[in-house]
């Protein structure tokens, strides 16, 4: 009797200790022990700011856990990216991100205090969105003959708006004034949100920025919209025609967003915040969302997001060279 005893207190005592290192497995690394954060490095109102609003509630209902959105401008998005590229590599720290910006900075910043492509693990693609060219109504033009020529007739009148020194919008600019042959001036913000509400109050006049944070004040004539980047022209706004057909360069560029967190976070932590982001983008009110603002869904894979990134790093790396940019280019 005594022996028997001694064994169900050893078992009982081996069963709580599995309890009590549960947690600690493999199986239940992806549980959540503490809020998450989304660090979005640009200012309230942009593309970004608008998903991680979007999908942060959502995947807090997921997970069971708060989720909490914090806004980290500065540095064309590198400022919030280092912050999340050197948080505690747990997955409670997530970075949600025009990434086609994270694709320049390698080429543009050598002296960057992260590596974008060990210090941050992708988590999955968000949406795509084409970029906006739109003008102040002031400046009196509503197409894109009609922009070009007064561009030419006013060498650096044209002030075009950015989310900041290096990102893909400021480098279309770029691309599309070579290619025509014009100067206007580029005029870095903290964001595209700042940089759309600089155009608006007349600050500058012209814009280059994603659909999701620029379109609306088109649709509601605070802005004249020009032309959209893109193979197709938008169902919410037929009349404006694609750079392609506008004959301006860059007609390929747009906003990639993606959700990603810090390097050496668990994978099952990675596994499981992809998956709830996957389902969070099949959701037919945020898919509705999206495409009403000129965007589509990407939902993808961890692993395909690090190929997108890889190749694009690549890609716009060669465009940079090419073209000569710097940093304080214009």
């Amino acid at each position: 009797m005594k022996t028997r005893m001694i064994r169900a207190v050893a078992l009982s005592a081996l069963a709580a200790a599995a309890v009590i290192a549960a947690p600690l497995t493999a199986a239940n690394a992806q549980d959540f022990k503490g809020p998450v954060r989304i660090v979005v490095p640009f200012a309230p109102g942009g593309t970004s700011d608008i998903l991680a609003r979007m999908i942060g509630p959502k995947l807090s209902d997921a997970i069971k856990t708060s989720v909490v959105i914090e806004n980290k401008p500065g540095a064309a998005g590198n400022l919030g990216a280092e912050a999340v590229a050197k948080a505690k590599p747990d997955g409670h720290t997530l970075l949600l991100m025009d990434v086609g910006n994270l694709s320049t900075a390698p080429s543009l910043f050598p002296d960057l205090n992260f590596n974008i492509q060990k210090d941050l693990a992708p988590v999955g693609m968000v949406m795509f969105g084409p970029y906006v060219l739109a003008v102040h109504p002031s400046v009196g033009v509503s197409t894109p003959k009609e922009l070009i020529a007064y561009a030419k007739a006013n060498p650096g009148k044209l002030a075009v708006a950015n989310s900041g020194v290096g990102a893909v919008n400021h480098i279309t600019a770029i691309q599309i004034a070579k290619g025509l042959g014009i100067e206007w001036k580029n005029v870095p913000y903290k964001g595209g949100a700042a940089a759309s509400r600089a155009v608006i109050s007349g600050e500058s006049n012209t814009i280059i920025n994603g659909t999701t944070a620029t379109l609306p004040f088109v649709v509601n004539k605070q802005l004249v919209g020009i032309a959209v980047s893109g193979d197709e022209r938008l169902p919410t706004a037929k009349d404006l025609p694609t750079f392609k057909e506008a004959g301006l360069a860059a007609g390929d560029a747009g906003t990639w967003q993606g959700l990603l967190t810090t390097g050496g976070s668990p994978a099952p932590v990675v596994k499981k915040l992809n998956e709830e982001l996957k389902k969070i983008l099949a959701q037919p009110d945020v898919q509705a969302k999206i495409a009403e603002q000129g965007g589509v869904v990407k939902a993808g894979s961890p692993e395909d997001f690090a190929k997108w990134l890889d190749t694009s790093i690549k890609t716009w790396g060669g465009v940079i060279k090419e073209n000569g940019l710097k940093p304080d280019a214009s």
